[in-house]
């Protein structure tokens, strides 16, 4: 790295220190290039500091308490008592220790931190404005990922203390006695969830006919009916129509499609309907990069945008918003500038939600794989006939295969049950791999486990689970 009076010349420049940025910036020095990493904010992005390990980390403990205190079948009496202060001491804590891992990791590896704004200046040039006032980077290939922000709705501005993003509410020195949560995906989902179990009167406010629609219907089903079971009020096909404060709290008109309202109290209001890709100020109208209609940034499968030196990864780059495409983008980006063979072809992206029970889609659901032109076979084992659930007092769910009826192929997967997110990667590598469902089947899966579920619905796809009931064969 050369250091000049004005500018420094690296090889390659990365806006954004969030999963698709930092990983970009270790990848691209491993592969021996002088990389500089830029970020305003936290290493570690919004994804560390303000979303996926905070919320899953106040997930976690919400759950142990709600189970705690929910388990009287199951033997345990004895009452809990719940700390918010402490339990958000202990999130921060980790958060903290990951960001300092990461600030650790790009030491060792010979990146280049540097805190600030970032704009570009040209295709080859980066100005950031720092604390010590700006500093100009020439280079040869500059990387975007810079994420995303909350929508804003119209009417629900984000004024950060009635009305809150996601941030927000991962911060919350007190649990609200009421919040209202404003969207019905994966965040709103989750966020209403925790709260509940913090104890909140909850409300979800949805203008659709029904929750998490990004995935199959079954699977939004099975955590509706636990929406209810934890005292959620659920308003589907409905906005909030107006709110008004009242002291320390504030009520909104909930209005339906039929035009009738109703009032409901509440002291915060998360707005959860969804993110837009953050390009505000980068100044890309001085380079070549290019945004498609939905403002993402273009790319090409090696992550190269319409500017040659300039790539871009994670949100910024296009749907699906997840931390672990990011991931991907990042290494493939990386190895794409050092001039390896490398680009994103990945057949599945799993899909994740935090709720209750936890939700993991990968690859192709019924509907998908049916217009893309496959004479489809549905194979699904429930939970209650898994010895494993049983013995968890698991509850319903499922693990639903969707395959080529003529070849068997996997082409989908789709689970509702505890510990989902760990489930779905076995089924995310078999449709990577155009794993058949004889090959799942004739996996031996360790017993009492969640993951022989996978298996038996593999099994029953063929007509031979032995754990299902079924007539049998007639002799001759």
């Amino acid at each position: 790295m050369v250091v000049g009076e004005l500018t420094t010349n690296c090889d390659v420049a990365i806006i954004g220190a969030g999963p698709g940025g930092y990983v970009a910036a270790l990848r691209c020095s491993q592969l021996g290039l002088e990389t500089v990493l830029i970020e305003k904010g936290s290493l570690g992005g919004v994804c560390t500091n303000e979303g996926c390990i905070p919320s899953k980390a106040l997930i976690h403990a919400a759950s142990i308490a709600y189970s705690a205190a929910h388990s009287q079948n199951l033997g345990i009496t004895s009452k809990t008592k719940l700390d918010f202060r402490k339990m958000q001491k202990w999130k921060d804590g980790v958060v903290s220790g990951l960001s300092s891992g990461i600030a650790g990791l790009c030491k060792n590896s010979g990146v280049d931190v540097v805190q600030g704004r970032a704009f570009f200046t040209s295709s080859s040039k980066i100005t950031v404005e720092t604390s010590h006032g700006p500093a100009d980077y020439e280079f040869k290939h500059a990387i975007i990922a810079t994420g995303s922000v909350p929508s804003v709705m119209k009417g629900l501005e984000f004024d950060h203390k009635f009305i809150i993003d996601s941030s927000d509410a991962l911060s919350l020195k007190a649990i609200p006695k009421d919040i209202i949560v404003v969207g019905a995906g994966y965040v709103g989902i989750e966020m209403a969830t925790l709260f509940a179990k913090l104890g909140s009167r909850v409300t979800i406010v949805y203008r659709g006919p029904s929750i998490l629609r990004h995935m199959e219907p079954e699977l939004g089903m099975e955590v509706q009916r636990k929406l209810a079971s934890l005292g959620i009020a659920l308003y589907l096909n409905s906005s909030v129509a107006e709110w008004k404060k009242k002291g320390k709290i504030a009520f909104a008109k909930v209005v339906g499609k039929d035009g009738k309202g109703k009032n409901v109290r509440f002291e915060k209001m998360l707005i959860a309907v969804g993110h837009e890709p953050y390009t505000k100020e980068l100044g890309l109208d001085k380079t070549q990069v290019r945004l498609d209609e939905k403002g993402f940034i273009k790319v090409d499968s090696q992550r190269r945008t319409t500017d040659p030196n300039i790539f871009a990864v994670g949100d910024v780059a296009g749907a699906p918003m997840l931390a672990h495409k990011a991931f991907r983008e990042a290494k493939v980006a990386a190895e794409a500038i050092a001039g390896k063979k490398s680009a994103f072809d990945n057949m599945a992206i799993p899909l994740v939600v935090f709720s209750d029970p936890e939700l993991a889609s990968t690859g192709m659901g019924e509907e998908a794989a049916a217009k893309a032109g496959y004479k489809i076979k549905v194979a699904r084992f429930p939970l209650s006939a898994s010895g494993r659930a049983r013995a968890m007092d698991a509850g319903p769910g499922f693990v639903k295969i969707v395959a080529d009826s003529e070849t068997g192929v996997v082409l989908g997967a789709h689970v509702a049950a505890p510990n989902a997110s760990e489930l779905i990667s076995e089924l995310s590598l078999a449709v990577e791999m155009a794993a058949q469902l004889e090959d799942i089947a004739a996996t031996i899966h360790p017993h009492p486990t969640l993951s022989e579920s996978v298996m038996e619905s593999a099994e029953e796809g063929l007509g031979k689970s032995v754990h299902m009931a079924r007539r049998k064969a007639k002799q001759g």
